[in-house]
């Protein structure tokens, strides 16, 4: 494992962060439908966006919403995206971005953070709950709502 960095997205890393590689499979599993609809109501002010750094190469990306007042609930206080680099996973990218997701989510006064995600044989399932994540429910679009207790 590399000793990585968060650093805001910025001018000078989104383009990294867009060039991210998947593996084979993963596109698919990107955004939820639940979040793909969710996102053109999203306010900026409550997202963040991080980039997670090995020395000076972008190898992931993590994006946070913090919306006490989503009428979603699982949309509060939540994980919205995560890429990690073809490359790098397996490496703790992902361990060291939800982690750090974890506690600013703690330092906001939150209880849970929540993700959301769809089962497939390529899909995010079993990272998310190596990392802590419990099912706790479904959307109402069938995707799996994801709970870390904080």
């Amino acid at each position: 494992m590399g000793t990585y960095r968060l650093e805001e997205l910025n001018a000078s890393n989104i383009v990294a962060a867009n060039s991210l590689t998947l593996k084979r499979g993963q596109e698919q599993f990107i955004a939820p439908p639940s979040y793909a609809i969710s996102e053109a109501y999203v306010n900026p002010t409550t997202a963040w966006p991080r980039v997670v750094m090995d020395g000076e190469t972008v190898v992931g990306f993590i994006r946070g919403n913090f919306d006490p007042d989503n009428a979603s609930e699982e949309l509060r206080s939540c994980l919205w995206r995560i890429h990690v680099a073809a490359d790098y996973q397996g490496k703790g990218v992902g361990k060291f971005a939800v982690a750090a997701l974890a506690d600013e989510a703690r330092s906001r006064g939150n209880k849970r953070l929540t993700v959301l995600w769809e089962k497939g044989v390529e899909g995010p399932e079993a990272f998310f709950l190596r990392v802590g994540f419990k099912e706790v429910g479904t959307t109402a679009y069938g995707e799996v709502i994801g709970e870390i207790t904080l």
